[in-house]
């Protein structure tokens, strides 16, 4: 079969109750498509290559004679075009297929890498970081939300919840829990720069498993009606925002979910090294423990919110509850003798941010005849916290310091829950009571 041409069997129409089928295998028993089974496997590897910088590139660059002040301006181009690719992740899978556009960000992940190890590390000049890191930034979304994107190709609806806590579990998994803790150990035995090159080495490696191992026909092709315009499929998935508000909501919802957490990554590896005083060892480690707590918690708030309700979990559970975990993060460890109760505050940070997985689910729902349009905005969400969050850190540092700008990530946590409570959709499994 042919299978770039488009589908015209309606058992696997895109377009016809997608996932419907009842997978019996032991990974489609605990939530896994087993269709996609490499492919977790893969986005797993990829996200640990993507996420091995994540504890040690703001305080690398700070400690080789940039300002935090320009490290931060450093991060918000690369979050600028992580939100670009996270919009077009969804909207090219309308059109392309989510296979092909995961292709193109691995492509443009390791291409810009090796340019910015290159030229942009070696000279540590600002404009070539801001291009080659910056453009970099295009790659992971392209790969990662165009596979969340082909989960809602062929997973099942009652399991779609579950699904997505798969996908955050091995996403946050790798990026950056595992990411982290692996730099934890090879910085001290290989060095900052075959560290960073040893993540090419599995983003690469994921990719390959991903690509070779996903046999699923439906990501292979477009999944919006072969006669449909594809710039007009491109512009629905913007239009989408104010023909479809609460799609609109929820992109924002998404953004505030993890903007805090991105802008955490610029400043708090400084604050708790040299202001707390751990070494930088401990952070990563301490990193990695916060971040183990997420899995974990994306796991468990994938099956909550099957049962407990989409809404409800993403606004009680990650709303809510980040707004208290984030104020506890800053005032309760207080030296370096913290750490024990630095990873418990931590702990607590990465569980109520999991706390917004089901908001993967809601928001297809919200748009059930446009799902990758719905999934585009989202995804422009996930991508926009890449830039919101640092630059907040950017804008709000220096006058505020550390305290305000936890303060101000509280407070978009306290409006995210707010506005959760509003995506009531006619969908059985959307509409909780």
């Amino acid at each position: 079969m042919n299978t770039d041409a488009p589908i015209t069997d309606p058992d696997l129409d895109p377009t016809a109750q997608l996932g419907a089928g009842e997978d019996r295998s032991f990974l489609g028993r605990i939530g896994i498509p087993s269709v996609l089974g490499w492919g977790f496997v893969g986005l797993l590897l990829f996200m640990i290559g993507d996420g091995v910088e994540t504890g040690f590139l703001s305080p690398y660059l700070h400690d080789h004679g940039l300002s935090e002040h320009a490290v931060a301006g450093i991060f918000t181009a690369y979050g600028i075009f992580v939100g670009i690719a996270g919009w077009l992740s969804g909207a090219l899978s309308d059109v392309m297929g989510p296979r092909k556009v995961i292709m193109l960000g691995l492509s443009i992940w390791l291409v810009m890498e090796v340019l910015f190890l290159t030229v942009g590390v070696s000279s540590m000049s600002v404009p070539i970081l801001l291009l080659t890191y910056g453009v970099r930034g295009l790659g992971y979304p392209l790969f990662a939300f165009g596979f969340l994107v082909w989960i809602t190709v062929a997973a099942p609806r009652k399991r779609m919840a579950s699904a997505m806590g798969w996908f955050w579990f091995a996403f946050t998994g790798g990026l950056p829990t595992l990411g982290s803790l692996l730099a934890s150990f090879t910085i001290p035995r290989i060095g900052f720069m075959y560290t960073l090159w040893l993540s090419a080495g599995l983003v690469l490696l994921g990719g390959l498993v991903l690509l070779i191992g996903v046999k699923e026909p439906r990501g292979r092709v477009r999944l919006v009606a072969a006669k449909e315009n594809p710039v007009r499929a491109l512009f629905y998935s913007i239009s989408i925002a104010w023909k479809r508000p609460k799609v609109g909501i929820a992109a924002i919802v998404r953004a505030i979910n993890t903007a805090p957490e991105f802008g955490f990554f610029i400043f708090l590896p400084i604050f708790f090294t040299q202001t707390i005083g751990f070494s930088m060892v401990v952070w990563l480690r301490l990193l990695s423990a916060i971040f183990l707590s997420n899995i974990i918690w994306n796991l468990l708030f994938g099956l909550i919110g099957d049962k407990f309700g989409w809404r409800k979990t993403v606004a009680w559970c990650g709303g809510f509850g980040c707004t208290l975990s984030t104020l506890a993060l800053y005032y309760l460890p207080k030296d370096h003798h913290s750490l024990p109760l630095a990873i418990a505050v931590g702990a607590l940070y990465g569980c109520t941010l999991a706390g917004y997985v089901p908001l993967s689910a809601l928001t297809p729902a919200l748009a059930p005849d446009h799902k990758g349009a719905a999934l585009a905005m989202l995804s422009l969400g996930a991508g926009a916290a890449q830039m919101v969050g640092p630059a907040i850190v950017y804008v709000l540092l220096r006058p505020i310091g550390v305290a305000g700008v936890m303060w101000v990530f509280a407070g978009l946590y306290l409006l995210s829950g707010i506005m959760a409570l509003t995506l009531t959709t006619s969908q059985p499994q959307g509409e909780e009571t």
